[in-house]
């Protein structure tokens, strides 16, 4: 599913009027889609809903959404921050002919009617601005919402429990977060407290950079049309979305056909996975080899392991210290190793040419699960990817050093201290193989970028599409909605912000699961796409079984084949 901003937005719309789906079937599109996902969560007959309408296409929506929700048997009350003449407003018109109650800010002394409603509202339907909105927001609308936020604020007794992982519940919309009929209700979803519900997105959000203003009031579920927005994607206006839910409303797809940006979903990644044949051997499934591991990280090799076994690869080795391998062995039993020597229980830089002879056959590899940051771990990280014109250095005698050609690396994915070695090199990217995955966190992509990590964090989607660029690498920039970019524009977020994935070592088990797809012949951009998307899923069956406190990296691993199954839909 495509990413629009909103100026691709504007002209989808502007495109599909000119074709002759107008802009008013747009609108009632839009508001029966608010009204019918709301009622996908919540029974609304006998229930009090309060419509927040604004001057314009956003309060049109919620125009439409209080009729439909009024026709299903709830009390509508609309409150209107601007009059709106029923001669030249077709939705006001309907809305007054089925007798629901306005009431206009204009006309409400110091807001009390506003407080009252608010008070008393068991959903409140925020309509008063959409994706044209400028901050930060001043002058009654602002005073509106503070007044709003203050009027629920009294009534929460829990706090909010916010999903950002699109899993829509209704069934204008194809389920983004691979959650079969979506995900439950939210917790803390009582009695007395208050539904806010979001048309298009709280009102104080910029939906081209996720900023929020201070006085947006957070959304439990939010409907946005046609295509989501990257302000839904972006923090901190992500985390006032609560659930998301992106609704159809007749928009040609072939208008949004030249926008690169998008969302992974179970489809696109269902499509990219490699068949099981019945009759399939272990090299069916490609062989992959991670190179990681040292005395002060083992369980980092571990875990990539155990993720590229349970992420489908046919075998995987682990090439990594003697030292550490019967810690790792025990608990790993399913792979095959390749012992390197060690100095004190880190790679050494003659580990180099031990690895070279043992590189042809695999088909994917791994470089970087904690290797650790020793002189002489880096020196053999420079070593295996440093050559110049097809050579790479095997000793390191100084000036009568000789060099000889080591055989193409396997497809690469370069993680955690492999990206810290590389940031010290000079002239890195000239010394990746074209075709590589680079899979940063923050931090280590704000050394290999020389910046700081808050501006990395400042615009996440851009600097992963510039750096995938600048360096000629698909890049996969972890983090909430992690971000996967190609050096030719593509770009693609996954769907997911989990806060149980903030813990060591779940960036090892992405690692792992990318590796092992890269190896059973996937794409260098669908490997790390689809890699991303199964990492998350899994994470959110972890976090839904274990919870958000307490959850390990470990918890991940027999997720991977049931989040495999649930995209695969066997």
């Amino acid at each position: 599913m495509k990413i629009v901003t909103v100026e691709e937005m504007r002209r989808i719309e502007a495109a599909s009027n000119v074709a002759g789906h107008s802009y008013a079937e747009m609108m009632e599109r839009a508001g029966r889609a608010v009204a019918e996902a709301l009622a996908a969560w919540r029974e609304v007959r006998h229930k009090r809903v309060l419509v927040l309408v604004g001057p314009g296409n956003n309060g049109g929506d919620g125009l439409v959404a209080a009729r439909y929700l009024a026709e299903a048997g709830a009390r509508v009350a609309c409150y209107l921050l601007r009059p709106r003449d029923p001669a030249k407003d077709e939705n006001f018109r309907l809305v007054q002919e089925r007798g629901l109650d306005v009431v206009l800010a204009g006309e409400d002394e110091e807001w009390r009617s506003l407080h009252d409603l608010a008070r008393g509202a068991d959903v409140v339907v925020d309509a008063l601005l959409g994706t044209g909105t400028r901050l930060p927001l001043r002058g009654a609308l602002a005073e509106m919402l503070g007044r709003v936020g203050q009027s629920l604020a009294e009534r929460k007794q829990v706090p909010r429990k916010v999903l950002t992982s699109l899993s829509p519940t209704s069934p204008l919309s194809p389920p983004l977060g691979g959650m079969k009929g979506g995900l439950p209700p939210m917790e803390g979803m009582k009695e007395g407290i208050p539904l806010v519900v979001a048309v298009d997105g709280p009102s104080g959000l910029d939906y081209d950079s996720g900023a929020l203003d201070k006085v947006a009031v957070p959304a439990d579920l939010t409907v946005t049309f046609a295509y989501p927005k990257p302000g839904h994607f972006c923090f901190p206006g992500a985390g006032a979305l609560g659930e998301l839910v992106v609704a159809d409303i007749g928009t040609d797809p072939a208008l949004a056909a030249d926008v690169a940006l998008e969302v992974i979903t179970p489809k696109m990644v269902r499509e990219w996975l490699p068949p099981r044949p019945p009759d399939a051997h272990k090299g069916t499934f490609g062989k992959a080899l991670i190179v990681g591991g040292s005395v002060n990280y083992t369980g980092a090799a571990y875990l990539a392991g155990a993720a590229a076994t349970r992420a489908g690869a046919g075998l995987v080795t682990l090439a990594l210290p003697a030292a550490i391998h019967t810690a790792i062995a025990a608990h790993l039993v399913e792979a095959t190793y390749l012992l390197l020597p060690h100095e004190f229980g880190v790679i050494a830089a003659s580990a180099a040419s031990v690895l070279a002879e043992r590189l042809e056959g695999y088909d994917a590899l791994l470089v970087g699960p904690g290797l650790g940051r020793e002189r002489e771990t880096a020196a053999f990280v420079e070593t295996l990817l440093g050559g110049v014109g097809g050579k790479r250095r095997l000793g390191f005698g100084g000036a009568g050093e000789s060099t000889s050609p080591l055989p193409a690396l396997p497809p690469l994915v370069v993680d955690a201290d492999g990206l810290n070695t590389l940031a010290e090199m000079e002239d890195w990217p000239k010394r990746l193989p074209s075709g590589s995955i680079l899979t940063p966190h923050p931090g280590e992509m704000a050394r290999l970028m020389g910046c700081t990590i808050g501006d990395v964090q400042a615009n996440r989607m851009m600097a992963a599409q510039s750096q995938a660029a600048t360096w000629s690498q698909v890049v996969v920039l972890k983090g909430a909605h992690t971000v996967v970019a190609a050096p030719d524009g593509r770009t693609a977020i996954e769907p997911f912000a989990n806060p149980g994935l903030a813990t060591a070592g779940t960036g090892d088990v992405l690692a792992g699961t990318i590796v092992a797809l890269r190896a059973q012949g996937l794409g260098v951009f669908e490997a790390a796409a689809a890699g991303a998307y199964l990492h998350g899923l899994a994470g959110e069956l972890a976090c839904a079984e274990v919870g958000i406190a307490g959850m390990v990296a470990g918890d991940m691993l027999a997720r991977l084949p049931q989040a495999w199954q649930r995209v695969a839909g066997v």
